[in-house]
């Protein structure tokens, strides 16, 4: 990072550490590591520009200009090269100022990107694809980029604040799930859980999945913590495949589906689904479905007990009214959940386009999360207990 590299706010940085595969996105939390919105790497690209009489500083200001650029001259750069390389990085230091909730993220085993939490850029891939593109796709690859950088945001979700059951109440102990050892096609112990170090999972694990069984224990967690919420809240439980109807996650094999309603307005409903994968799918409210385990392949390298972690947070989350749910959220009219462990050791909040969901279950939501803005209720106590 040479004294060159000046053009952009702020220091000069490396990329951000990436994060695991399989993991979800956590809302920002105190002491989080701060954003990275310039990236240093690119004095190559400024004398690129030299050599072609542009200045390198307007096209940082003019990122339609720089688009149509790198259109007309990036096919002059060895793929792999010094000076592509930090064409990416310039590239990507102009998309993040477009905007000033735009940072570079990184994902393990995926190129950099550049966006926000709605809309991100893969920088390196617009460096293959734009010297062979027609003008009309240069255009309207411009247009999104200008129409990124005007779309207004919702302000994030406030933070739903879980209430504790109080003192004296049953309280949730994980049944203890029983310990097996699984092997490898030769015969030696697969030690899930810790499977890879810090060089990260071989690449060929991601296509793996392998002993899918031993997230069978989650089927005896969802049903003790359905016990659990039938002990402690006023709720009523109805088992049915009709339950299963309506997911967005693919469901392997329905083998149960119970739904558990508190009998409170405002309060989210649960619904579990256990599937012959074996897993678990939860749906929490109205909109949002949640997998157990999210992704089974070895890459991951989850155990019962780490994806159970998830799922009780989860739960135990939503019935003390530490959930909530948005919809739409912005102009493209995304839905949106937050999350806040009941004990506060974490929250977790995610966003997307509503998928699978039908016109009708849409609208009926979008009123019935008006009504609940500031989050869902907690659940109501049981009588006597």
């Amino acid at each position: 990072m040479g004294s060159m590299e000046d053009l952009f706010d702020g220091p000069a940085t490396g990329l951000p550490d990436p994060t695991p595969r399989g993991r979800a996105v956590y809302a920002e939390e105190p002491g989080r590591e701060a954003r990275v919105r310039h990236v240093g790497g690119y004095s190559a690209f400024i004398g690129f520009c030299a050599g072609h009489n542009v200045s390198a500083e307007e096209l940082a200001d003019d990122p339609a200009r720089l688009i149509w650029f790198l259109h007309a001259f990036a096919a002059g750069m060895e793929p792999g090269s010094d000076v592509s390389a930090a064409a990416a990085v310039f590239a990507g230091n102009t998309i993040a100022r477009m905007r000033p909730d735009a940072e570079w993220t990184a994902y393990e085993g995926g190129a950099p990107l550049v966006g926000n939490r709605r809309t991100k850029f893969e920088v390196g891939r617009l460096l293959e694809v734009l010297p062979t593109a027609d003008d009309d796709s240069v255009r309207g690859l411009v247009d999104k980029l200008l129409d990124w950088a005007r779309e207004t945001e919702d302000p994030p979700a406030a933070r739903p604040a879980p209430v504790p059951p109080p003192a004296g109440k049953p309280r949730y102990v994980r049944t203890p799930l029983p310990t097996t050892t699984y092997y490898s096609p030769e015969g030696a112990p697969v030690p899930y859980g810790g499977r890879w170090g810090a060089d990260g999972p071989d690449p060929d694990s991601y296509s793996v999945d392998s002993h899918p069984e031993r997230f069978a224990g989650l089927h005896v967690v969802a049903l003790a913590l359905i016990d659990h919420l039938s002990a402690l809240y006023d709720v009523d439980v109805d088992s049915g495949p009709a339950h299963a109807a309506g997911l967005q996650v693919v469901a392997r094999d329905v083998l149960q589906a119970i739904r558990v309603t508190p009998r409170r307005s405002g309060a989210a409903a649960l619904t579990f689904v256990l599937t012959g994968y074996p897993g678990v799918l939860i749906r929490a409210g109205l909109l949002h479905d949640f997998p157990f385990p999210v992704c089974g392949c070895d890459a991951c390298d989850d155990t019962a007990e780490t994806v159970a972690d998830r799922m009780e947070m989860l739960v135990l989350a939503v019935a003390a009214g530490g959930y909530s749910e948005r919809y739409p959220v912005g102009s493209r009219r995304w839905s949106e959940y937050a999350l806040t462990a009941v004990d506060g050791s974490g929250s977790e909040s995610g966003s997307g386009e509503p998928g699978t969901v039908d016109a009708v279950r849409l609208q009926e939501a979008e009123v019935r999360l008006r009504q609940v803005a500031g989050g869902w209720r907690p659940w109501p106590l049981r009588s006597g207990r």
